[in-house]
């Protein structure tokens, strides 16, 4: 299949541009656009067949349900037997934004979408291309992110490029994301409504907003939970090296075990703070990716990690954040992209949470 690429920025025919690509959304093919989180892999979400094309493109399992954008808020309404206060609320207080709702379906919403769930996903992207392409199909676009399953998600157009060409109909390029991580999920369906997935849209916004929110149980290692997200269950953003992420007072040991990584001839990634990396050892086998702070961090997670792939890093060291504020949704995706291999410190030793042994630089 060829791929067509729309440039958006410098494409002084925009209207062209999305009139082609809404064109394949009505045929029923796949078309990447952009979002202020991460690109998107977008179908018309209400054919079935073509959402279907969805998860072909990404080898996505299709037990796993997708979320409709739109560009209208009113649009929300067909798609819903309907919105109670809490739904309404924070539609009022965060769209179009970084947040996505989960409500009860309405029968226009195809099975394909909800993976049989009785509920739908459905956002408003803030992000001024999406919208545009989105009136321009004149349809919810069911998307997740537009890379091939568990690899990190996409924040710019190249990215979708080296994952996608030859297997969607086309790809918008707006540019870089300006979040970085995907979208808050919240479900309204309960009398308390609970995040599904941390992003963009925090906890202590959402509490100010509504009082009070709870956080599912999977995302505070509760293993015996049943996820209702998106991707929970699935292994997400993981590189292509063995990564591990050192938490809280673990991440003082940064140091050392970079070095003795370095002294065993391992060619080294590490994802740290500006602070944590003036205490690293230098030497050509370092690859050393550093943020200033967690919005920054945020913005470019997903891009780093795909950078980790380019350099071929025999293992990475990445350091935690505390997860106030955002850093809960980094430390959601981190955990992910290092298969839940999380170092901590419990009576002056190391250990990983998940039980597996240590690697012998880190021992």
């Amino acid at each position: 299949m060829q791929t067509c690429y729309w440039q958006l920025q410098e494409h002084k025919e925009a209207e062209q541009a999305y009139a082609e690509a809404a064109a394949l959304i009505q045929q029923g093919e796949v078309v990447a656009f952009p979002t202020e989180t991460v690109y998107g892999l977008g179908a018309d979400g209400l054919n079935g067949e073509a959402v279907t094309k969805i998860f072909l493109a990404k080898g996505r399992p299709n037990d796993n349900p997708l979320i409709l954008h739109i560009a209208d808020l009113k649009d929300i309404e067909p798609l819903t037997t309907g919105l109670n206060a809490n739904a309404r609320a924070l539609a009022k207080a965060f769209w179009p934004g970084p947040l996505t709702l989960v409500v009860n379906k309405s029968a226009l919403v195809p099975q394909e979408v909800s993976a049989g769930l009785p509920t739908v996903a459905v956002r408003f992207p803030a992000n001024r291309y999406a919208q545009d392409f989105i009136k321009a199909c004149g349809c919810p676009i069911a998307a997740p992110s537009a890379n091939l399953s568990g690899r990190p998600s996409p924040t710019n157009a190249q990215d979708v490029l080296e994952d996608m060409q030859g297997k969607i109909a086309g790809i918008l390029d707006g540019g870089s994301c300006a979040i970085g991580v995907e979208s808050t999920i919240v479900d309204t369906t309960e009398a308390v409504p609970t995040i599904l997935r941390p992003g963009g849209i925090t906890y202590e916004m959402l509490t100010e907003v509504l009082g009070f929110v709870e956080i599912d149980k999977g995302l505070l290692d509760d293993k015996n939970f049943k996820p209702k997200a998106p991707g929970m269950k699935y292994r997400h953003y993981a590189p292509k090296a063995s990564m591990y992420l050192l938490e809280d007072e673990a991440t003082k040991a940064l140091p050392a075990w970079t070095a003795k990584a370095l002294a065993q001839g391992l060619r080294v990634g590490v994802l740290c703070s500006e602070t944590a990396a003036k205490a690293l050892p230098r030497s050509q086998n370092l690859l050393l990716s550093v943020w200033h702070s967690k919005e920054e961090l945020a913005a470019e997670l997903f891009y780093l990690l795909r950078d980790f792939d380019r350099t071929c890093p025999a293992v990475i060291l990445a350091e935690g954040v505390s997860e106030e504020g955002l850093g809960l949704a980094l430390m959601n995706r981190m955990r992910k992209a290092a298969g839940y291999q999380e170092v901590v410190a419990e009576n002056g030793c190391y250990r990983l949470k998940n039980g597996a042994q240590l690697p012998a630089f880190l021992d």
